[in-house]
This record gives C-alpha cells, structure tokens and sequence, in this order.
C-alpha cells in the first residue's frame, strides 16, 4: 500500500533507517495489531504503534476509565474518567495520527469470541493483567498461527518475549508457548495484582516501549526477534538480563503428547474474564 505524501512527511526518520525505509513502512501501514488491554501495557503499545504509522489497530477491554488509572495509563486523560476505555484510546489514537484505523472491542475476551477476534489481526500485543486471559490469549494464538508479543509488570519490575509455537527454531524443534514458560497459572492470591500492591508507573511504560518495538521489528523482518528468549527488567538495579528460553516436550499445547486441541477448557464461565490491564 502506497504512502501519501503527507505520510512521508510524517514517518521521514523511519523512511531514513536503511531497516525500515519505504517498504517497511508499508509493511506497517498493511499491518493489523491487536492489543489485549488498553492499560499500562497497552498505552504506550497502542501510542508507539499508532505513531508509527500501523495501519490498523484492534483494542480490547470492556472496562472503564478510573482516576487510578491515569498514574500509568497514559493512553487515557482526566476528562476521559468513566468512559470505556476503549473509546478513551481510540479517540486518543485518532488525534494522534489520522492515517490509523481503530477497530475497537468493548468485551470480554473469552472462548467465545477469542479465536474470531485474533483471527482478524496479524500479531497480537498482550498487556492482561491476569493468568487466565494470558493462557486464553497465548493458546488462541497458537491455533490461530498468530505471533504473540507477551508482556507483564510487577511493581518494579517487567519481562517481554515473542512466542511463535508454531514455528521451528535453528535446532528444528518448535519454538517455546506460553505454556512453556509457565506450565500452570500460580495458586490463587500468590501472585498479586498491582491493584493490590502498586506499581511504578514509567516501569510500566518502558516494558509497553519495549513491547512495541518488538511487534514492529516482527512487522517489519528487522533485528533479532525475541521469540526463544525472555527479556526481564529489574528497575531498582537498572538491570535488563535476556535468558534462554526452550520448547518444554511435556508442555500440553505444542509437546510430544498434547493434550489441549481447542479453546473449550475456557467455556466454563467462571473463566470469562475481563481482558485485564495492568
């Protein structure tokens, strides 16, 4: 899709990076993001993204915008409190760069409507604060053959890694899921939300950052991509640490003996969960 001459203008320092220039800035423009959450993780994804020229831009979250959330949410404002937050993002995105679409849903995600959803995009970002939306995400991302940009905070610190189960790394063996990286969600209340015990909110915006960048850098085939590799954040030390992260054979989506083979498991209602920000 060919740029218009005011879009040159607007997107001249990535037509000037020899690993963007024109083509790749219209990889972006055909490109189709969607974004889990329109939260901390998801403002500066969304913000980021939209600067920088995705063509289209899906948003999901069926909450609302509080006061609380405006400390890291920067995708939101004052005026904004009490709208659904997805109309509070899109409106946002729309003044920021007109050239975008939004395509906005003010829902819950869950096995009714995931693999539809997902299905319309071409890379997912997830910033869901909760175990169960992440699970839902990463396996209809699977099955759907859909790169996924997984993101998470704590109160200072934050982890990032690309998962593409579907494909095969250097060695031929697949490359890890979610589900390789946490076999299980934790115990009820052993992992707190930041509702429960805060967080720094510019810790939140850099791991979104970091977020964002990888999505373009798998839109636009540049750099190193992060999938195999977990990319952890410690702010109190100013230390970044990227570990190895391999294809679990015993996992229940993608190993030797599967044992997962569709969404049904999040049929049950007690799993329809809001689709969470942090």
């Amino acid at each position: 899709m060919a740029l218009v001459p005011e879009e040159i203008q607007r997107y001249k320092r990535h037509l000037l990076l020899h690993d963007i220039g024109g083509q790749g800035q219209a990889k972006l423009k055909d490109a189709r993001v969607l974004v889990v959450g329109a939260g901390g993780l998801g403002s500066p994804v969304l913000l980021y993204l939209a600067a920088a020229g995705v063509g289209t831009l899906g948003i999901i979250d069926d909450d609302h915008v509080s006061l609380d959330n405006l400390q890291r949410q920067i995708v939101h404002v004052t005026a904004g409190v009490g709208r659904p937050k997805v109309d509070s993002a899109r409106d946002t995105l729309a003044a920021l760069n007109p050239h975008v679409a939004v395509e906005t849903f003010e829902t819950r995600l869950d096995a009714s409507n995931a693999a539809d959803i997902i299905s319309r995009f071409d890379i997912v970002a997830d910033g869901s604060d909760n175990f169960t939306t992440r699970f839902l995400v990463s396996d209809a991302c699977y099955f759907a053959r859909r790169t996924l940009v997984h993101a998470a905070v704590g109160p200072f610190d934050g982890y990032l890694t690309t998962l593409k189960p579907f494909a095969s790394g250097a060695d031929g063996k697949p490359l890890p899921s979610y589900r390789c990286l946490f076999p299980e969600a934790p115990p009820a209340g052993v992992v707190a939300n930041c509702s429960e015990v805060g967080v720094l909110g510019s810790v939140v915006g850099v791991i979104g950052t970091l977020q964002a960048t990888e999505v373009i850098k798998e839109i636009t085939d540049f750099g190193a991509s992060l999938a195999g590799r977990l990319l952890m954040y410690d702010a109190k030390d100013t230390r970044f640490e990227t570990v190895r992260v391999g294809w679990d054979p015993d996992n229940p989506l993608t190993g030797e003996h599967p044992s997962i083979f569709d969404l049904s498991a999040y049929a049950d209602p007690r799993l329809a969960v809001p689709a969470g920000t942090e």
